[in-house]
């Protein structure tokens, strides 16, 4: 039996979208049965915000035909998910571009931090993206991306993190370090800011992870 997500003759006039690309704002036409598209523009590849496919994250018929989908695919449900997760903040910010760039560069120095010391990637950069967006709307997004109850626990707990030792989860230590790690990157991008002016030691000294040090590290050459 064909899955009537992707039968064309349960499709509507909707079936056919546009959506602008998460990192360039180009618009990008996307097909409902299309689990990714890359922007003919930057080359960025991101999943389909309005994705209906058997992937079990989002899918409604997703129980019937979990078996048949291959492990390699059932094992990017949360990759797709902070893809989702980063088109709806572009959604929520629209023309706030500072804030666009500044919720990108932390996911992408979590991530990197991410590599080194290991952790949940997909916790980390949902939670990045979100990171400063009210609770309120952040609780929306993540519900309405199809998240897992525990999923959402677990990247919300990430967010509302505000005390750390040496018994919190790695997860909460990548995102303090990044958020770290944007804040002097920030100030120092500007030429009337020089990179003298701002306290490296000191930076280096709140930094909790052994990767973000050494990112600190190349930040200065």
């Amino acid at each position: 039996m064909k899955c009537p997500g992707q039968d064309m003759q349960y499709w509507k006039d909707d079936a056919i979208f546009e959506v602008n690309c998460p990192e360039c704002d180009n618009v990008v036409e996307f097909y409902k049965d299309d689990t990714t598209r890359r922007c003919p523009k930057c080359s960025h590849r991101f999943v389909n915000p309005k994705l209906d496919f058997g992937c079990a994250s989002y899918c409604q018929f997703a129980e019937q035909c979990l078996g048949t989908l291959p492990e390699n695919f059932l094992g990017t449900r949360e990759d797709l998910l902070k893809d989702k997760i980063a088109v709806s903040l572009k959604r929520y910010l629209k023309t706030d571009f500072k804030r666009i760039r500044q919720a990108t560069e932390l996911a992408q120095v979590g991530e990197k931090i991410c590599k080194g010391e290991g952790g949940n990637l997909a916790v980390i950069l949902c939670a990045a993206y979100l990171y400063g967006v009210d609770n309120e709307v952040s609780s929306q997004i993540l519900s309405d991306s199809g998240a897992s109850d525990l999923l959402r626990n677990t990247i919300q707990a990430t967010l509302e993190q505000n005390t750390l030792s040496s018994q919190s989860p790695i997860e909460s230590k990548i995102l303090f370090d990044a958020i770290q790690l944007c804040q002097y990157r920030e100030a120092t991008r500007q030429e009337d800011e020089p990179l003298a002016t701002v306290d490296t030691e000191q930076v280096e000294a709140t930094l909790l992870t052994a990767t973000a040090r050494e990112i600190l590290k190349k930040y200065r050459q």
